[in-house]
């Protein structure tokens, strides 16, 4: 059974959940038995080794999943680590449609879960992409062109801020969209605030 205590946040979460609720008290389970200490960030479960994140259990609609801050440096020997998307960086998940995949993968979790606890004992950090390594979408250069102020100010936000606002321009398919987002968030960017501040 477990060897960590339990958080009444986390309490508090899955007594409210609709969806997942067994798959993430197993998961749970799992977890507490590799000795983590049990929080509640982000509006999830989230579980940590002398305060550094290890792992998150999160839901969506067709899955729930367990994600590794820093799956992206563990071996994955049985290749079930998934990118959720292709500009998330460092985390990786593994996902569960049901109860029964979990439990038969308990033993794989569990070995997963410590080597991710060595990996951050080790002080391993994912090597993260530079923004300068992302493009300036057309329409936010145009913008920078034409309003001095606003490049300086952009380049003024912190590296997360300019990536987020770089990447949600940068999907727009069509010019007339990035341009429309690009005006929509100017005045953001003017007084230093991030893509959801």
């Amino acid at each position: 059974m477990t060897t960590s205590s339990t958080n009444p946040k986390v309490d508090e979460f899955l007594g409210k959940a609709k969806k997942w609720k067994e798959e993430y008290e197993t998961l749970r389970n799992i977890v507490l038995d590799c000795g983590l200490t049990e929080e509640y960030k982000w509006m999830h479960p989230c579980y940590t080794h002398e305060n550094k994140n290890i792992v998150l259990i999160h839901g969506f609609k067709d899955y729930c999943a367990l994600l590794f801050h820093k799956g992206a440096l563990l071996k994955d020997a049985n290749g079930i680590l998934i990118q959720q998307t292709e500009n998330v960086q460092a985390a990786r998940q593994i996902r569960f449609t049901n109860i029964q995949e979990i439990v038969e993968l308990e033993a794989i979790l569990k070995a997963y879960i410590n080597e991710a606890i060595e990996v951050e004992k080790s002080g391993l950090e994912v090597e993260l992409k530079k923004n300068t390594e992302y493009t300036i979408p057309e329409e936010l250069q145009n913008k920078f062109d034409e309003i001095p102020g606003l490049k300086d100010a952009f380049e003024a936000l912190t590296p997360g801020r300019q990536r987020a606002y770089i990447l949600h321009f940068s999907e727009a398919k069509q010019a007339k969209t990035r341009t429309a987002r690009v005006e929509k968030y100017m005045q953001h960017i003017l007084d230093g605030k991030g893509l959801n501040d």
